[in-house]
């Protein structure tokens, strides 16, 4: 018998063993708690989310609420605005009540045409990529204000997804002091459920490095209970719904 034979036979014979084992193994365990031994698993009836569940859909205005109390409640911050000229008004009073110095923000369709450079003229600005020679994660630690327009948000659980990509780095969510998300009211929907189907259509291949849910600030706590806000990413974080 040729050398790589007796090496598959001895692999049969070793799995033949463990198997054995395996079985003898369960039987022990059925027989300690007085039960048939089960050699199939159990069928599944139900599979994913229920029907009533996936055509669950509040209206307009109650996602806006839903989400906006939800988001709160987590102690994020939260705004209804009519514009995305509104939401640069905004972002700009609140740069100036907090002083801020350093704003990154995402390189986006929606937010160079906000000229928020203009607005907050006296803040320092990055866009995330322009540069390659910038380190960016550096730039972003520095930073007072990161700002992102959202892919999705889900009313029902309060939180706001963002996916990386070349001109949305990680980091401009994760690494400022403050966080400013706006949200186009038509990214708003009821449940995550309607996010999250979006990945499972694009498949595995062209999904992106990082797809992030934010529920408000960062938050932690010890076996103690003793909560810390801001340990792991922005400590405010502004969820601005816009339309």
């Amino acid at each position: 018998m040729a050398k790589s034979e007796e090496h598959q036979a001895w692999l049969a014979e070793m799995e033949a063993k463990s198997r054995a084992k395996q079985v003898s193994f369960i039987d022990g365990i059925s027989s300690k708690l007085k039960r048939p031994r089960v050699p199939a698993p159990p069928a599944h009836p139900y599979r994913g989310a229920p029907a009533f569940w996936n055509e669950f859909e509040w209206p307009v205005e109650e996602r806006i609420a839903k989400f906006m109390a939800n988001f709160r409640a987590v102690g994020g911050h939260s705004e209804r605005l009519a514009t995305m000229e509104d939401a640069r008004t905004f972002i700009a009073g609140k740069a100036a009540d907090m002083s801020a110095r350093f704003v990154i923000r995402q390189n986006q369709p929606e937010l160079n045409a906000l000229d928020l450079e203009g607005a907050i003229p006296g803040a320092a600005f990055t866009v995330w990529n322009s540069d390659p020679n910038e380190h960016w994660k550096a730039r972003a630690a520095e930073a007072d204000f990161g700002i992102v327009v959202a892919d999705y948000a889900a009313a029902y659980t309060g939180s706001v997804t963002v996916l990386s990509g070349k001109d949305k780095g990680r980091s401009v969510s994760l690494l400022p002091t403050v966080l400013m998300v706006i949200i186009p009211v038509e990214r708003l929907h009821t449940r995550l459920g309607e996010i999250l189907v979006n990945f499972d259509q694009v498949g595995r291949e062209q999904l992106p490095a990082g797809i992030h849910f934010i529920s408000g600030p960062s938050r932690s706590a010890d076996i103690e209970n003793d909560l810390t806000i801001g340990v792991h990413g922005p400590g405010v974080v502004y969820a601005l719904v816009v339309g």
